[in-house]
């Protein structure tokens, strides 16, 4: 039986040579979505499947040389290029690991958590869970993505869903893909992005996963 694990890894093969370029278009989007980590120098994040790596430098910037970037990738098409990337800059302080998010070990705690464009990692109880109790109580969450438009737009949801299904295995499932997440979460605040079709959003982490 084929699991979503097996469709996105499957859906980024033919994606990962080409995902830096794709990307470009929602990079202040992403700048955006880390400032509301207020990382400080000395800190840990976690960049939740973390695919090429676009996110460690910037991530990097926030904690410094004394901090640590951790990051994880099931894709092993995308983490590859992760992997090139890190070697390429010479980065000593980040870890990764190409490893599903219902899995992955972490070195250490983290002190904030990057989801950004993660849609099947959010949406996947056990990621989210295997995720957050390796996150320390009271950690800066941020998160991005898409999202439908207002249910009375209609058939606008058509272009949400088309937008998503070449990315996700669960194309459809729109409607608040933050809820897992804001469900473990305290202050959780989230805005429209994208003319109503993307969404950024950051909170704060109550405690280990219930």
């Amino acid at each position: 039986m084929t699991t979503d694990n097996d469709l996105s890894i499957a859906l980024y093969r033919s994606k990962a040579a080409g995902y830096d370029a794709s990307a470009e278009f929602t990079m202040p989007l992403r700048r955006r979505t880390i400032a509301l980590l207020q990382l400080q120098p000395g800190q840990t994040v976690l960049d939740v499947g973390a695919g090429t790596g676009l996110s460690y430098a910037l991530l990097r910037a926030g904690v410094g040389d004394t901090g640590r970037v951790l990051a994880f990738e099931q894709s092993p098409d995308m983490f590859a290029l992760a992997r090139q990337r890190v070697q390429r800059e010479g980065w000593a302080n980040v870890w990764h690991a190409n490893a599903a998010a219902e899995a992955v070990q972490l070195p250490a705690l983290a002190d904030a958590v990057l989801f950004n464009y993660t849609h099947d990692i959010s949406r996947s109880p056990a990621a989210v869970a295997n995720i957050l109790r390796q996150v320390k109580p009271g950690a800066r969450v941020a998160m991005a993505g898409i999202k439908y438009f207002p249910w009375w737009t209609g058939p606008l949801n058509l272009l949400a869903w088309l937008k998503n299904r070449p990315y996700n295995a669960r194309a459809a499932d729109l409607w608040e893909p933050w809820s897992l997440v804001a469900a473990q979460c305290k202050d959780f605040r989230w805005n429209s992005t994208q003319w109503g079709m993307g969404y950024i959003a950051s909170a704060t982490l109550k405690g280990p996963p219930r």
